[in-house]
């Protein structure tokens, strides 16, 4: 008996170590499906998340593990990515076509990964075919652990709020314009949370149009978490008589400063803490409005919301507070956006502060120029390209071609500077070295202000400036405190120059966020790997429920119908087998 006592209490001390002593399971259901909706008081199909348009706020806490099944529901390939999360050690999860196969219509897949040491204020959408300029997308929320600080007082309330253009076209109808050698034109109108703009101007709005209102309280104080989810429009977003607080942008604390509108550009997402200061007795104007544009000619294509005090008596009254008056400078919006500091004191998602690591005295090991203009023509189609090449996806994914070593799928040839050479189309990807220190100049010859985006990291946001980029500009770089992020701006005729350090291995995608141009061609990829790896330790291994195609299409297996995800070993699931486990045991004494 004394024995059995003993096993029992052996068997009871693992399985409390199993269930409690790891880090905790987040699991989800996300529907993708069309459905009818009219923000812009025209009826058009849409893409929902479990029925909803925008989707549900996914909200997790740093280093849990996050279980996504999602079910493609779309009548065609579905995939979606997980903006600015870095899924460390795992490219596979990643959820774009050089990195994942895609989800065939009527079939579902569980994406699974770690929010490693990340905190922050993210978004997720579908990544393929223009998908997300008909929606399927929704806020990511990493929260901070409780034993770790955020560098200000608790809100009194979380707000999240998704702006973009919006047109009354469906992704398939804007993807057979691109396919056609059109542009996309003017959109018809700019979202707030997928409802169309409060009818401020009754020549401008037409009437029935269904608008957001945001319900607040006087005197307390709200992080306004703010997504610019887009096509291809850089917003200015303000909030009428309020200051916009800046805390945090894309996972990074910042350094706390008051702006009166902030320049939102595609993929972009901030942090925002707003005290409800104003005279309590009426609404007041939540404006989003385009920029870099013509603006008398897309008056139209504004958003517009409503912030509603409790006690309001009256709705917004005035003329909405105005964008910033730069038409003939556009110094404006670039200085704001160097402005945007690093807050090097606070700590993140661990307990040393963020600005611990040095990054402006790290030698750098590589230097990558990437070049963008306006969309031309190759081979009788319009095509958009980075250094003269327009990408297309391989037919297998990068690390899965090389894991089967599927030769021929991709070159690693990509040139680290512009060449004078005519055009191509290609599928050529960045050769970059593991442990690498890099700095990528980003020049856009474009007409268009260009968001540029790397999956798998954060990088520095060292420079920026109008005209071409010459190597006297480093002497301008901000080597101490330049904010982190995964998304940042290019102004046209300008360039940005940013460092990453490559510390996580796998196959990471850089694009271009504008959608047109994305579609088109602007993006490629960085393959990183670690020759010295051979226990999956910087690179986990392929999933077991990896989607094959392409020269591997033959190892798909036709998908069973199954319990909505697999299961995991979460805080619940471990509750009910501990009860069990002590009944069964106590049942044998």
């Amino acid at each position: 008996m004394a024995a059995f006592r003993l096993l029992y209490l052996i068997c009871v001390g693992l399985l409390f170590g199993v269930c409690f002593g790891a880090d905790p399971f987040a699991n989800f259901e996300l529907d993708i499906s069309y459905i009818t909706a009219s923000p812009l008081g025209v009826p058009q199909q849409v893409i929902a998340v479990n029925g909803k348009f925008p989707g549900p706020v996914l909200n997790v806490t740093t280093n849990y593990n996050v279980v996504v099944n999602v079910k493609n529901k779309l009548d065609e390939n579905l995939l979606m990515t997980w903006s600015g999360i870095q899924m460390r050690r795992s490219s596979w999860q990643d959820g774009v076509l050089g990195t994942n196969c895609p989800i065939p219509p009527k079939w579902n897949w569980t994406y699974q990964f770690q929010v490693k040491d990340q905190i922050g204020s993210f978004f997720y959408y579908p990544s393929l075919g223009m998908q997300r300029s008909s929606g399927g997308f929704g806020p990511f929320i990493v929260n901070n652990r409780d034993i770790i600080p955020i560098p200000f007082n608790t809100p009194d309330g979380d707000i999240v709020i998704m702006i973009g253009d919006w047109y009354t076209r469906n992704h398939t109808a804007l993807r057979n314009a691109l396919d056609g050698g059109k542009e996309l034109g003017m959109p018809d109108g700019v979202l707030i949370n997928g409802k169309g703009p409060y009818r401020y101007n009754n020549s401008l709005v037409p009437d029935g149009i269904e608008h957001e209102t945001i319900n607040v309280d006087p005197g307390k104080t709200y992080r306004i978490r703010v997504h610019n989810v887009g096509v291809s429009t850089s917003l200015n977003f303000r909030i009428q008589g309020h200051n916009l607080l800046l805390a945090e942008t894309e996972g990074y604390y910042t350094s706390q400063q008051n702006y009166t509108s902030m320049d939102i550009h595609v993929g972009q997402s901030y942090s925002f803490l707003v005290t409800m200061d104003q005279n309590a007795s009426t609404d007041y104007y939540i404006v989003a409005s385009a920029r870099f544009v013509n603006e008398s000619l897309w008056q139209k294509v504004t958003g517009v919301a409503v912030l509603h005090y409790s006690n309001s008596k009256a709705g917004p009254t005035g003329p909405l507070p105005d964008p910033p008056n730069d038409i003939y400078d556009r110094s404006y919006s670039l200085n704001q956006a160097m402005s945007i500091r690093q807050n090097v004191s606070a700590s993140g998602a661990r307990p040393n502060p963020q600005g611990s690591f040095h990054y402006g005295s790290i030698n750098v090991t590589d230097v990558y120029m990437l070049k963008s203009g306006p969309p031309l023509t190759i081979d009788g189609k319009l095509r958009a390209t980075y250094n003269g090449i327009s990408f297309v996806n391989p037919d297998t994914p990068i690390r899965l071609a090389d894991v089967y070593k599927v030769k021929g799928d991709y070159k690693l040839d990509f040139p680290d500077t512009p060449s004078d050479r005519a055009a191509v189309v290609d599928r050529s990807v960045i050769n970059a070295t593991y442990k690498g220190f890099i700095e990528i100049i980003l020049q856009n010859n474009d007409t268009i202000v260009q968001t540029f985006h790397l999956d798998g990291y954060s990088f520095f946001v060292v420079g920026m400036g109008y005209g071409e980029w010459t190597e006297k500009n480093r002497g301008s770089y901000n080597r101490w405190d330049a904010i982190s992020r995964s998304t940042v701006q290019v102004f046209p005729g300008g360039w940005t120059a940013v460092f990453v350090s490559l510390d996580n291995v796998g196959a990471w995608n850089l694009r271009t966020e504008n959608l047109d141009r994305w579609y088109l061609g602007q993006e490629t990829y960085m393959r990183i790997i670690n020759p010295e790896d051979s226990g999956n330790k910087t690179e986990l291994p392929v999933p077991d429920n990896v989607l094959y195609c392409g020269a591997l299409s033959h190892m798909q297996k036709p998908q069973k119908t199954s319990l909505a995800s697999s299961l995991k070993v979460d805080s619940h699931f471990c509750v009910v087998l501990v009860i069990a486990f002590l009944t069964a045991m106590f049942l044998a004494f």
